[in-house]
């Protein structure tokens, strides 16, 4: 089994990851989740399953599995889902095994999930689990960027903004912090720890067969 797209060490069998994103509402995390499945050949965006109902111009299997609630408590109860949460009237939840089996295949998954969503998958695979948090350069740039996208009242932003508070006091919780003052750059900074976490040695589990190789050919 081998992963051409490894940026540095094509040939060289490796593991996939677990890439999560993670900010409050406005601090370009859907942007930049955009940009990197764009580039990253390697990369696939998780697809969650929730009981909430399909809406207008949305694929099953595509934005989300759909199930009703009785299928998605069974997908519980089987130890189904890596990470899974109720979110007012509806669950959400990411099903174990696509995800196992992209990983093993060598590909990397993308997550854009909260910090308990987060905190689950490190519970369950932690050594395949690399957490960015994206923060706004500002509070006054938040809310900008908000009214900016013109897509919510002005109690719906006041909303956001109070729950961004309570999602930033979360950021100890990963691995890396990424300060969004310029998407190029915020952009540059997420590709550089995709491509740093590929090229950890545990993950390139192929390496010692490759070594070897190269020390016979001496």
């Amino acid at each position: 089994m081998t992963n051409s797209s490894n940026p540095a060490s094509e040939g060289v069998e490796r593991r996939g990851l677990m890439f999560v994103l993670s900010s409050p509402s406005g601090a370009g995390k859907t942007t930049l989740t955009r940009m990197l499945i764009a580039e990253a050949p390697d990369l696939t965006m998780s697809v969650s399953v929730t009981t909430r109902p399909m809406r207008p111009g949305e694929v099953d299997g595509r934005d989300y599995y759909f199930v009703d609630q009785k299928r998605f408590d069974e997908m519980v109860a089987q130890d189904e889902l890596l990470e899974w949460a109720r979110v007012f009237d509806n669950c959400y939840g990411t099903p174990r095994a696509p995800v196992e089996a992209a990983l093993a295949a060598g590909h990397n998954v993308l997550f854009d999930i909260d910090w308990q969503g987060t905190q689950q998958l490190r519970g369950r695979a932690a050594k395949d689990v690399v957490s960015v948090f994206i923060l706004p350069p500002s509070v006054q740039a938040l809310e900008q960027r908000l009214h900016t996208r013109a897509q919510d009242s002005d109690e719906v932003i006041r909303g956001r903004m109070k729950k961004a508070g309570d999602e930033m006091s979360h950021y100890d919780a990963y691995d890396y912090i990424v300060i969004n003052d310029n998407i190029g750059i915020a952009f540059e900074s997420v590709k550089s720890i995709l491509r740093a976490e590929q090229l950890k040695l545990e993950r390139q589990v192929g390496v010692t067969a490759f070594v070897q190789k190269l020390r016979q050919q001496l």
